[in-house]
C-alpha cells in the first residue's frame, strides 16, 4: 500500500499544491449507507457516540459484540462499496479546485475494495487516484508530500489520523471534516487539525486560499 503511494507520488508536479482526501464522511455518505445496510440485515445503528462498535443492536435490542460488528463492516464493504452516495457539494468543489490542485484519495477501505471505491467515486464525478491505506495515515501523507514545494492539505473525519499526519508530515495543513450532521454533533474539532469545516462550500473557499503558498505552522 505504501508502494502505491510512492508510485502515485512519483507522478506529482512538485510545484503544484496537493490535496489529500479521506473518502468516508468527506466524499461519501458512509454512515447513511452503513445504516441502511444494517437495517437490511436485521440490525439497528443507534448513534449515541462517534463510533460504530458499541452502537449496533440486533432486532431484539441486544448490543452486538465488537467482533460481530467487524464482521458486519467487512460484509458491508464487500456488498456496498460501489453504491455509497456522495457528500453534497464534494464533486463540484473538487472539480473547481482541480484546476490548481493535484488530488488523491487516501482511504482506509479494505484493499480488496480499492477498485470498487475508485469506481464509486468516479461514478459520482470524482475520478481521482485512490490509495487503500491501513492504520494511521501519517506515513502515507509523508510519502505523498515528500519533495513537494507547494502547499499540501489533508482532509479527514477521524482525529487519530490528524494526529498521525501532524507527527509524520507536520507541514501539511489539516482540515477536519465530518459530513454527517449527526456524527458532527458527537465529535468536537480534532486537536491536531488546523481547522474544522463540515461542508464543501466553505471547505472549497478555505482550501483555495492556501493555493497561493500560504503555509500554516504545524
Amino acid at each position: 500500500m505504501v508502494k502505491d503511494a510512492e508510485a502515485i507520488a512519483a507522478g506529482f508536479d512538485p510545484e503544484k499544491p496537493l490535496l489529500i482526501l479521506d473518502a468516508d464522511e468527506v466524499l461519501l455518505r458512509f454512515m447513511e449507507a452503513l445504516e441502511a445496510y444494517l437495517l437490511g440485515e436485521g440490525y439497528e445503528l443507534r448513534l449515541k457516540s462517534f463510533a460504530i462498535t458499541g452502537n449496533v443492536y440486533d432486532r431484539h435490542g441486544v448490543l452486538v459484540a465488537a467482533d460481530h460488528v467487524r464482521e458486519l463492516l467487512s460484509s458491508f464493504f464487500t456488498a456496498r462499496t460501489r453504491d455509497i452516495e456522495p457528500v453534497p457539494g464534494a464533486a463540484d468543489a473538487l472539480a473547481a479546485l482541480s484546476a490548481d490542485w493535484q488530488i488523491v484519495v487516501l482511504s482506509n477501505v479494505p484493499s480488496a475494495q480499492r477498485e470498487a471505491r475508485a469506481a464509486n467515486l468516479a461514478g459520482h464525478g470524482m475520478p481521482y487516484p485512490v490509495i487503500a491505506s491501513k492504520g494511521g495515515k501519517g506515513e502515507f501523507v509523508a510519502t505523498l508530500t515528500a519533495g513537494l514545494k507547494a502547499p499540501t492539505v489533508f482532509v479527514d473525519d477521524l482525529p487519530p489520523h490528524h494526529a498521525s499526519v501532524a507527527r509524520h508530515a507536520p507541514a501539511t495543513h489539516r482540515l477536519h471534516m465530518v459530513a454527517d450532521p449527526r456524527l458532527a454533533a458527537l465529535l468536537p474539532p480534532a486537536p491536531d487539525a488546523h481547522v474544522r469545516i463540515d461542508d464543501w462550500a466553505a471547505a472549497h473557499d478555505h482550501i483555495r486560499t492556501l493555493a497561493g503558498g500560504i503555509r500554516l505552522r504545524p
